[in-house]
C-alpha cells in the first residue's frame, strides 16, 4: 500500500508540472508579462526600481522558457518515474528504490526552478519581496509548491521495506 501511495504522490507532481506548462503556453503573453514585471521591477512602485531592473526581451523570454521547460521536464520525469514505480511496486526493495530515481529527479528539477528561479532570482536579485502586488501570489505560490514537492520527494525517498 505504501508504494502505491508514493507512486500516486509522484503522479500528482507530474500533473502539477504538466498542467503548469500547458497554462504557461496557453497564456504565453501572461507568462512573459509576469516575468517582465519581475525583471523590470515595475511592481515596486515609481522610482523604487533598482539598478538591476531590465526590460531585455531576451532575458524575459529566457526566464519564461526556463519556467515552462522546467515544468515540462519535471512533469515528464515524474510521469516516467511514476510509471516505473507502478510497475515495480510488487518487486523487491532494490528494484523499487531504483524505480524512484527518475521521479525524484523530476522533483529536483521542480525545486531548482522554484527555488533558483523564484526565490534566488526573482526574490533575491530582482527584490520581488518588496512588491506588495506580487509577493504573495508569486513568492507564496512558489514556496507552497516547493514545500509540497520537497515533502513528497522526502517521503518517496524513504525506505519502504516495512
Amino acid at each position: 500500500m505504501l508504494r502505491t501511495v508514493k507512486t500516486i504522490m509522484i503522479f500528482t507532481v507530474a500533473l502539477w508540472g504538466i498542467l503548469g506548462a500547458i497554462h504557461n503556453v496557453i497564456d504565453w503573453a501572461g507568462t512573459t508579462g509576469a516575468v517582465a514585471a519581475v525583471t523590470s521591477m515595475a511592481t515596486l512602485g515609481e522610482g523604487l526600481q533598482g539598478w538591476q531592473a531590465t526590460s531585455n526581451t531576451l532575458l524575459i523570454w529566457a526566464g519564461a522558457l526556463f519556467i515552462m521547460l522546467s515544468k515540462v521536464a519535471a512533469g515528464s520525469l515524474c510521469t516516467l518515474g511514476g510509471v516505473q514505480m507502478w510497475r515495480a511496486r510488487a518487486t523487491d526493495n532494490m528494484a523499487f528504490k531504483a524505480a524512484k530515481q527518475m521521479a525524484l529527479s523530476g522533483c529536483a528539477i521542480a525545486m531548482i526552478m522554484l527555488f533558483g528561479g523564484f526565490i534566488v532570482i526573482a526574490e533575491g536579485w530582482f527584490e520581488l519581496w518588496r512588491s506588495e502586488v506580487m509577493r504573495e501570489p508569486v513568492l507564496g505560490s512558489a514556496f507552497r509548491y516547493g514545500a509540497m514537492i520537497m515533502l513528497i520527494a522526502i517521503f518517496v525517498s524513504t525506505d519502504d521495506s516495512a
